[in-house]
């Protein structure tokens, strides 16, 4: 290509198509969203010294790329009455770990559920109102086919429960 003294042009994404990449500007984005999930653009963008539209567009592309996936209130479960909050390790028969834990994950108490290394292969984590509630959950997994043994604990103090900033931001 001959040089005819002019800059080559900047080269700018295709309309349409969304950056993968995530920048520090985002990243400065998303704990300010952790610590209030209601700012608007406006506020945002006035808090971190850029314009209104680079907020705009850069959480598109985070909520586009799956990085924002929606806002969520923070709740607290034991005012709503869910007194009961455990950890269940659940040991799988190899090879059926995933659908043991799509049913365990199906179960309606159930908010989480995590594979890992270990001596169990899973843990779930569990909200009851009552103990007969969790008891019927208890009955319950232990019955899946494939489960060969849980252990359960009963937590008795949150001490934190929420991410309220990434942990490493660039």
């Amino acid at each position: 290509m001959k040089s005819n003294g002019r800059k080559s042009p900047v080269r700018r994404p295709i309309a349409g198509r969304r950056r993968e990449t995530i920048e520090p500007v985002d990243l400065k984005i998303v704990n300010a969203l952790l610590d209030d999930a209601r700012l608007s653009y406006r506020q945002i963008a006035s808090k971190l010294g850029v314009a209104t539209a680079t907020v705009a567009q850069r959480i598109r592309n985070m909520e586009g790329i799956g990085v924002l996936r929606g806002a969520r209130p923070l709740l607290d479960y034991e005012k709503l009455g869910y007194y009961f909050h455990v950890l269940t390790q659940v040991k799988v028969k190899h090879g059926k770990l995933f659908a043991v834990e799509r049913r365990i994950s199906a179960m309606p108490h159930v908010y989480a559920v995590y594979d890992h290394t270990g001596g169990t292969d899973a843990t779930v984590l569990a909200r009851f109102r009552e103990r007969s509630e969790l008891d019927r959950y208890l009955k319950a997994v232990q019955a899946i086919p494939h489960v060969e043994r849980t252990e359960t604990q009963l937590v008795l103090n949150v001490i934190k429960d929420n991410i309220s900033r990434l942990p490493d931001p660039l």
